[in-house]
Formats: C-alpha cells, sequence, structure tokens
C-alpha cells in the first residue's frame, strides 16, 4: 500500500477519542489509509474527560495538530456545542455548526490545527457504531438478521445502546470474531464506502503539509 507519510509536519500529532472501540477503529482506518506518522491515539474514556482534556492539549506548545472524535449522541446540537464551548474558552474560533465532510480549523501562532469529526457523519445523531455498521457490506445475508435479533429482544431486555448490540452481534457471526477494530483489519468490515472514505479524506487533510498559519482571533 502506498505510504503517505510526507503528509505530516513534524510535531506533536493527537487524536482524541472517546474509548477504546474508538481507539482501536480509528487506528485501523491509518493503517489501512496508508498512512505513516507519529500520531497519538489517546482514549479518554469517555466524553467527559475528552472535554476536559482539551485545555491540556492546546496549551501544549509542541502539539501542531490536534483531531477530536466524539459521538453525536441523541442531540447533535447539544454535544458540538459542548465541543464548541470547550475550545472556545481556550480561545478557539469554532464554526457555528459542524462541516458535513469534517470540521478543520486553522493553527495560528498559539494555537495547534484543529479537527472535529461527529460521530457518525457529522450531522446525524449517532455514535461510532453507526458509522461501523456503514461499514457493513451491503449484500451482507446476515446483517438484516443481526438487527432483527436484537429489534426482537423484549424492551424490558433491550440493551440500552441498540446500534452497538447490533454490530457486534454481526461481528460474533464471523469466522474470527473479535473487536470492531479487528474487524476492519481482517477486511470483514469495508474501508471503501462512502462515509468511511469520508472521514479518511478529513485524515488527510487535517494532517496535510499545505497549512497556512491563520491569523489569531
Amino acid at each position: 500500500m502506498t505510504r503517505h507519510s510526507h503528509l505530516f509536519r513534524d510535531g506533536r500529532s493527537i487524536v482524541a477519542v472517546e474509548g477504546s472501540d474508538d481507539k482501536h477503529v480509528v487506528d485501523q482506518l491509518f493503517r489501512l489509509a496508508g498512512i505513516d506518522s507519529n500520531v497519538e491515539l489517546i482514549d479518554h474514556g469517555g466524553i467527559d474527560e475528552l472535554l476536559k482534556a482539551i485545555e491540556v492539549m492546546t496549551g501544549t506548545q509542541e502539539v501542531h495538530t490536534i483531531a477530536i472524535i466524539a459521538d453525536n449522541d441523541e442531540h447533535p446540537d447539544r454535544r458540538w456545542q459542548a465541543v464548541a464551548d470547550r475550545l472556545e474558552r481556550e480561545g478557539v474560533v469554532v464554526p457555528s455548526e459542524p462541516k458535513s465532510d469534517g470540521t478543520i480549523i486553522a493553527r495560528t501562532d498559539t494555537l495547534p490545527r484543529i479537527g472535529i469529526w461527529m460521530m457518525p457523519d457529522n450531522v446525524s445523531a449517532g455514535e461510532l457504531e453507526h458509522f461501523v455498521a456503514a461499514m457493513i457490506p451491503d449484500d451482507d445475508p446476515v446483517w438484516p438478521h443481526s438487527q432483527d435479533y436484537i429489534d426482537g429482544i423484549p424492551d424490558r431486555h433491550r440493551p440500552r445502546k441498540v446500534q452497538r448490540a447490533k454490530v457486534l452481534s454481526w461481528i460474533a457471526t464471523r469466522e474470527n470474531p473479535g473487536f470492531m477494530g479487528q474487524a476492519i483489519g481482517r477486511r470483514d468490515l469495508r474501508t471503501d464506502g462512502e462515509l468511511c472514505q469520508a472521514f479518511i479524506a478529513w485524515l488527510f487533510r487535517l494532517y496535510r503539509t499545505e497549512d497556512e498559519v491563520a491569523d489569531p482571533a
């Protein structure tokens, strides 16, 4: 696979995610995209800790680029505002709403370049598992049964994270079941779909070498 290390500048780059599943999925997408870099993937153990870490990340001088990847959950507007509020406290000028193809905020003399991707597609309610579900092949014969199985569970026993349960039920039927990141590495999940390719394109834009310094606000 073609390597793209030339896309990355010198300096520390951070990808901040909510949890271990996010970390493993993003790590696999970096690998399969052929992105060769020294990016530091950090699992913050939840959205609250990720938000708290923004102050530290943006205040570290040797950090050149930060990617923030978080779930939209049920209320995309609220989650975007929560991320924006934290960044704005540190002097970052944040758009009023996310870009559908991923948000990128140019670096300044005092602040790093910042990218924001709200799972699954920046605008819809949902989470990592909705993004991963879009990577299941369209003609997969098991996926409809996995969805029906979870939907058929009585309400009082149905898991709180329904989409997660559906995806994990599907993965459990693979020849070598494992975690979501492993399913990508084993090519059980496809990375050539529109949503996944949009995410990878955002990563390339975020870490490209042609990075101009924006005037501070």
